[in-house]
This record gives C-alpha cells, structure tokens and sequence, in this order.
C-alpha cells in the first residue's frame, strides 16, 4: 500500500456499490474505491492511496447527485465506523444488498436461485439492541468518549448519541460520558457490552480497576434514574456480576410462537428484534414442518428457530458448537415445556463425529452459522438426506460457496433466495436461501 501526496481531483461516474458501501470506478483501467460516493453519480474524487489491484478514493465533490441519496441522520455520519449507508435511502441499501447478494451467488457458486423473494425489512432507526461500545477518557478533551470507533481509524469517534441503537442507550450516550467522567476509574473502563431486553436494559461495564465505593454508589444512581441494569466485568466472561444483584433474567420474546427465550448479557442473539421475529416466522413458513417430522436446526444458539420449530410438533434436534448456549438453550426448552426436542454440543466446523445425530437422516436442515459458513456440513449433507433445507446466512460469499456444494455436487434446487434487512445503514447482509431436493 502506498500513501500518495495530494493528486489533482478526478472527474468520473460511480459504476457500483462495493461490498462495503464504497462508490466503484474505474480510472486507467484501474478500480477505484471512493468513499461516500453512490452509483450513478458523477463527482469528483481524490486519490489516498494507491495499492496493487486497486486504490482507495475520498470524495471531493458530487456533480451529479443519485436520485437515491438522502441526508443522513446521525451527525457524525462519515466520522464514526458504525454505518456506512445513511447517505442512500432505505429502498436503495435494500436494492444493493440484493444486488451484491445475486452477484455473490452468480460469481462465487455459479448459482441462479429460481425465485427472488421480496426482502423482508423491519425499523430502520433504533433497531440495535445488541452492541460492544467503546469508552475512553481523553485529557485534551475534558472528556469520556463513548461510542464507535471511527472509520478506518482506532480512534473512538467523539459522539452524543447513535441513531440506530436502541435510544435507551443511543440516546443516552452523552449521560454516561458525563457518568464515566465522575468515577475514579475513568481511565479503566474500556467498553461496553450493551444488550436490550424485552424486560431490562442491561449494560456490561469492562472494568480495569475496581470501583471505589463512591463509584459504586454513583453508577447504582445512574442505574435507577435511566432503568438500566449495571453488571461490572472485571476479568473474562465468567467474572460477570451485577452491579447490585439480583438482577433480572433477561429475555425476548417470540409472541406468535408462545416462546420466551432467555439469555445471559452477553450472549449472542440478532441484533434487530422485529426482524428477527419475522425472520424465525418466515424460516418456519418455508420448512413448513409437520407434527411427527425431523428436523436438524445446526448452528442453533439459544434456541432462536429451534423452540419455535418445536412448538410445531416436529422431532427437533438441535446442534450447537458453544456449550453455554448448549446449557442455556436446553433451559430454555425446560422453560417453555417443549419436550420434543434434543439439544447436543459439537463442533460444527469440523466433520468428525460419533453421535447420534451424525448419522440419522431428517426431513428438513435449518443453518444459521456465522459469517465463516457451514463448509464441513454442507459437504456431508446427503447423509442426512432432507427433502428441504433452509440457509440463514449473515454472510454472502460463504453462502454462496456453500450452496454452490449443494447445488453442483449434491444436486439440491435452489428455489428462492431473499435479503433480510437485519442491519440497516450498514453493509452487512442477511439473507435466506430456500433449496430442495
């Protein structure tokens, strides 16, 4: 990578959307990343950097603005490296994400779904409930920071409230800077894990130092003012405690499926409540399961899709490779009085296994596995022999790989794919693939 002075500005037209939100255009020959920049448009841009297969752009000045741009929302939109696309309206991010999707599909696995489905989309703005958020006391400033870093940079950006957090938290950014401000220990809380509940909202503070007693009692304040439930972090996950126990079993809930999913505060579960409720719905719409069928749900978390499934009548096992999710899903099970369901732990990116559930064949495979994908699953799925398979990705080019397996060398049909705005304002793509045999 080379860093170059200050070139003379270039005109040219934005062709495309890169995968992270960049304007693409070509100049010699050469791709070019222009930052802030939207398909369509013709600006001019100025060259930063200059790598091998292609250089990094900022954007000088728009000629000809996309009908699609907006005004974005959060002030430190551009600064701060949380989103990335608030300067496109909502149609238009849903529009690229289907697009890079298609094009993922098409380039990676050589696949054509036989459907698109219309995207599913749900709010747009104070959606996030689940988020790790930076903290960091800067002498020059007078002042806590707290919130995203900033792009490209790892610097904290210097904020006063997030648009697409939850505003329980969002909106009360600059509260807990002047909080931080107060303590001993301003220097020695690096982050925050931040996870909304349907019944609390429940804030992790990494602590570096303990808390003197008068730290104590001023967060307990601030607790009670703003509602929210304080738990101090002062070593790895298992150190977790409550500021002022007990605190409450958080959950969210799945109304339409008469399930309550417990879970602990930093634990994984989707970001965007309402869409996830609609996404277990329309997972459960196109495996259509039926009361006495089997169904393996791999990669199953706290039992997202896997009680509701269940609540089905259908012979449930679920597998997943984190043994507290392990404990906490069977829990969960317990909770809801689901019985028809078994819940193992394996190592789902390895193919090596001895269980049960390794070799019985089902009528149905749900995926939901992170961003690195299910290669070791999708490879052995003829074992398992389902006549559907549903795929929730959060990852198009590894979904892509993996239907290409299952499409050209274990001949599935892939019916229909679809966007699931999970993340708005972002570049990041959820998406669901629909394949029978």
């Amino acid at each position: 990578m080379t860093a170059v002075a200050k070139d003379a500005p270039v005109l040219a037209v934005i062709s495309d959307l890169s995968h992270d939100g960049r304007g693409v255009a070509t100049a010699d020959g050469k791709t070019v990343f222009v930052d802030g920049a939207l398909p369509g448009e013709e600006v001019y841009y100025r060259t930063r950097r200059r790598r091998r297969d292609f250089d990094e752009a900022e954007l000088l000045e728009i000629v000809t603005p996309s009908p699609q741009r907006v005004d974005p929302r959060c002030e430190v939109f551009g600064r701060c490296g949380g989103c990335r696309l608030q300067h496109l309206s909502a149609a238009g991010q849903i529009e690229a994400k289907q697009k890079t999707l298609l094009d993922n599909l098409s380039r990676i696995g050589s696949v054509e779904p036989g459907e698109v489905f219309a995207p599913l989309t749900g709010p747009v703005w104070g959606y996030r409930r689940r988020a790790r958020v930076g903290a960091k006391f800067v002498a020059k400033k007078g002042r806590v920071l707290v919130g995203f870093r900033e792009r490209a940079k790892p610097f904290l950006c210097d904020m006063n409230r997030c648009e697409v957090l939850h505003p329980a938290v969002g909106h009360r950014l600059d509260a807990l800077s002047e909080l931080f401000f107060q303590l001993t220990i301003r220097h020695q809380i690096p982050q925050i894990e931040v996870a909304i509940a349907d019944n609390a909202v429940a804030m992790v503070l990494r602590v570096l130092s303990a808390p003197s007693d008068r730290d104590l009692e001023l967060m307990a304040a601030f607790a009670k003012r703003h509602e929210i439930v304080f738990y101090l972090q002062p070593g790895g996950v298992n150190t977790i405690v409550p500021l002022r126990p007990p605190a409450p079993q958080l959950y969210y809930l799945l109304a339409e499926h008469d399930i309550r999913i417990f879970f602990e505060p930093t634990d994984f579960i989707q970001v965007n409540a309402e869409l996830n409720r609609a996404m277990v719905g329309n997972a459960l719409k196109h495996l259509a399961p039926q009361p006495g069928e089997s169904i393996l749900d791999l990669f199953s978390g706290l039992g997202n899709f896997t009680l509701p499934l269940a609540r089905s009548g259908a012979e449930v096992t679920a597998v997943e490779g984190d043994r507290p999710l392990v404990m906490r899903a069977r829990e969960n099970a317990e909770r809801n009085r689901i019985a028809a369901v078994n819940i193992e732990y394996a190592d789902l990116f390895s193919a090596q296994h001895t269980d049960a559930w390794w070799t019985r064949q089902y009528d149905a495979v749900l995926l939901d596995p992170p961003r690195a994908g299910a290669a070791a699953i999708v490879e052995h799925m003829p074992r398992f022999a389902p006549r559907k398979v549903v795929y929730i990705s959060c990852h198009p080019g590894t979904l892509a790989r993996d239907l290409g397996v299952l499409v050209h060398t274990h001949k599935y049909r892939l019916d229909a794919v679809g966007v699931m705005d999970m993340f708005p304002h972002t570049a990041h793509i959820e998406s669901i693939a629909v394949l029978s045999r």
